[in-house]
Protein backbone atom coordinates (compact mmCIF):
# COMPACT_ATOMS: atom_id res chain seq x y z
CA UNK A 1 0.00 0.00 0.00
CA UNK A 2 2.78 2.58 0.71
CA UNK A 3 4.37 1.85 -2.63
CA UNK A 4 0.83 2.43 -4.37
CA UNK A 5 0.85 5.67 -2.41
CA UNK A 6 4.20 6.73 -3.44
CA UNK A 7 3.75 6.05 -6.80
CA UNK A 8 0.43 7.69 -7.22
CA UNK A 9 2.39 11.02 -6.10
CA UNK A 10 5.29 10.52 -8.43
CA UNK A 11 2.59 10.81 -11.39
CA UNK A 12 0.93 13.80 -12.28
CA UNK A 13 -2.50 14.38 -11.92
CA UNK A 14 -4.61 14.26 -15.51
CA UNK A 15 -5.32 17.83 -15.12
CA UNK A 16 -1.16 18.73 -14.38
CA UNK A 17 -0.39 16.71 -17.66
CA UNK A 18 -2.95 18.39 -19.96
CA UNK A 19 -1.63 21.44 -19.10
CA UNK A 20 2.10 20.47 -19.63
CA UNK A 21 0.84 19.48 -23.09
CA UNK A 22 -1.29 22.92 -23.52
CA UNK A 23 1.52 24.99 -22.36
CA UNK A 24 4.59 23.23 -24.91
CA UNK A 25 2.01 23.22 -27.58
CA UNK A 26 1.33 26.64 -27.57
CA UNK A 27 5.14 27.51 -26.88
CA UNK A 28 6.36 25.37 -30.16
CA UNK A 29 3.32 26.85 -32.28
CA UNK A 30 3.65 30.56 -30.96
CA UNK A 31 7.63 30.51 -31.35
CA UNK A 32 6.53 28.81 -35.08
CA UNK A 33 4.72 31.62 -36.07
CA UNK A 34 6.94 34.38 -34.37
CA UNK A 35 10.15 32.81 -36.37
CA UNK A 36 7.65 32.64 -39.21
CA UNK A 37 7.44 36.60 -39.18
CA UNK A 38 10.93 36.83 -38.97
CA UNK A 39 12.01 35.56 -41.81
CA UNK A 40 9.04 37.31 -44.08
CA UNK A 41 10.82 40.14 -42.75
CA UNK A 42 14.18 39.05 -43.43
CA UNK A 43 15.23 39.30 -39.83
CA UNK A 44 17.29 36.65 -38.31
CA UNK A 45 15.95 33.99 -35.60
CA UNK A 46 14.89 35.10 -32.32
CA UNK A 47 17.58 33.29 -30.22
CA UNK A 48 19.60 36.52 -31.58
CA UNK A 49 17.07 38.84 -30.47
CA UNK A 50 17.39 37.39 -26.97
CA UNK A 51 21.08 37.50 -27.10
CA UNK A 52 20.96 41.45 -28.03
CA UNK A 53 18.46 42.11 -25.32
CA UNK A 54 20.21 40.71 -22.51
CA UNK A 55 23.27 42.50 -23.48
CA UNK A 56 21.21 45.64 -24.34
CA UNK A 57 19.75 45.16 -20.72
CA UNK A 58 22.86 44.51 -18.65
CA UNK A 59 25.42 47.09 -17.68
CA UNK A 60 27.64 48.44 -20.08
CA UNK A 61 26.15 46.62 -22.54
CA UNK A 62 28.42 43.08 -21.84
CA UNK A 63 27.46 39.93 -20.04
CA UNK A 64 30.39 36.67 -19.67
CA UNK A 65 28.95 34.10 -21.70
CA UNK A 66 27.83 31.96 -18.86
CA UNK A 67 25.63 35.29 -18.00
CA UNK A 68 23.92 35.10 -21.45
CA UNK A 69 23.62 31.28 -20.99
CA UNK A 70 21.48 31.29 -17.91
CA UNK A 71 19.18 34.45 -19.14
CA UNK A 72 18.29 32.98 -22.12
CA UNK A 73 18.53 29.47 -21.32
CA UNK A 74 20.27 28.79 -24.38
CA UNK A 75 22.41 25.37 -24.37
CA UNK A 76 26.50 26.12 -24.16
CA UNK A 77 27.16 24.67 -27.52
CA UNK A 78 24.75 26.82 -29.28
CA UNK A 79 25.04 30.03 -27.76
CA UNK A 80 29.57 29.49 -28.64
CA UNK A 81 27.93 29.50 -32.37
CA UNK A 82 25.49 31.87 -31.81
CA UNK A 83 28.39 34.21 -30.52
CA UNK A 84 30.48 33.12 -33.35
CA UNK A 85 27.25 34.76 -35.99
CA UNK A 86 26.68 37.44 -34.04
CA UNK A 87 30.69 38.38 -33.81
CA UNK A 88 31.06 37.98 -37.50
CA UNK A 89 27.95 40.01 -37.85
CA UNK A 90 29.12 42.33 -36.09
CA UNK A 91 26.85 42.91 -33.20
CA UNK A 92 28.81 42.19 -31.08
CA UNK A 93 32.16 41.86 -29.68
CA UNK A 94 34.31 39.87 -27.66
CA UNK A 95 36.96 41.63 -24.98
CA UNK A 96 38.89 40.00 -22.61
CA UNK A 97 39.14 40.64 -18.93
CA UNK A 98 41.89 39.03 -17.29
CA UNK A 99 46.30 38.41 -18.05
CA UNK A 100 45.77 34.92 -19.37
CA UNK A 101 42.75 35.51 -21.82
CA UNK A 102 40.66 33.12 -20.69
CA UNK A 103 37.72 35.53 -19.24
CA UNK A 104 35.68 37.33 -21.50
CA UNK A 105 33.21 39.36 -22.16
CA UNK A 106 30.69 39.39 -24.91
CA UNK A 107 29.53 43.26 -25.75
CA UNK A 108 27.01 44.86 -28.07
CA UNK A 109 28.07 47.22 -30.63
CA UNK A 110 26.08 49.94 -31.85
CA UNK A 111 24.81 47.59 -34.86
CA UNK A 112 23.96 45.25 -32.24
CA UNK A 113 21.95 47.85 -30.65
CA UNK A 114 20.44 48.75 -33.88
CA UNK A 115 19.60 45.46 -35.02
CA UNK A 116 17.45 44.64 -31.63
CA UNK A 117 15.45 47.72 -32.21
CA UNK A 118 14.52 46.98 -35.56
CA UNK A 119 14.44 43.12 -34.56
CA UNK A 120 11.39 44.67 -31.80
CA UNK A 121 9.40 46.12 -34.73
CA UNK A 122 8.63 42.85 -36.44
CA UNK A 123 8.83 41.26 -32.61
CA UNK A 124 6.59 43.63 -30.88
CA UNK A 125 3.70 43.79 -33.56
CA UNK A 126 4.27 39.65 -33.65
CA UNK A 127 3.40 39.01 -30.06
CA UNK A 128 0.85 40.89 -29.88
CA UNK A 129 -1.06 39.34 -33.50
CA UNK A 130 0.12 35.74 -31.67
CA UNK A 131 -0.79 36.24 -27.99
CA UNK A 132 -2.52 39.60 -27.28
CA UNK A 133 -5.06 39.00 -30.03
CA UNK A 134 -6.42 36.18 -28.63
CA UNK A 135 -6.46 37.18 -24.93
CA UNK A 136 -8.60 39.88 -23.10
CA UNK A 137 -6.15 41.94 -20.51
CA UNK A 138 -7.79 39.68 -17.68
CA UNK A 139 -6.82 36.22 -19.17
CA UNK A 140 -3.15 38.10 -20.27
CA UNK A 141 -2.74 39.37 -16.43
CA UNK A 142 -4.08 36.29 -15.10
CA UNK A 143 -2.21 33.92 -17.46
CA UNK A 144 0.62 35.85 -16.51
CA UNK A 145 0.58 35.21 -13.02
CA UNK A 146 -0.16 31.25 -13.50
CA UNK A 147 3.34 31.50 -15.71
CA UNK A 148 5.04 33.09 -12.73
CA UNK A 149 4.55 30.43 -10.45
CA UNK A 150 6.35 27.93 -12.79
CA UNK A 151 9.38 30.22 -13.29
Amino acid sequence: MADETKNDRERPRPETTEAWIGLMRARERVLARIEADFKASGLPPLGWYDVLWELVQAEGGRLRPFEIEARTLLAQYNLSRLIDRLVKEGLVRRETFDADGRGQWVVITEAGRAMRARMWLTYGPSIEAHVGARLTEAEARHLAGLLAKLR
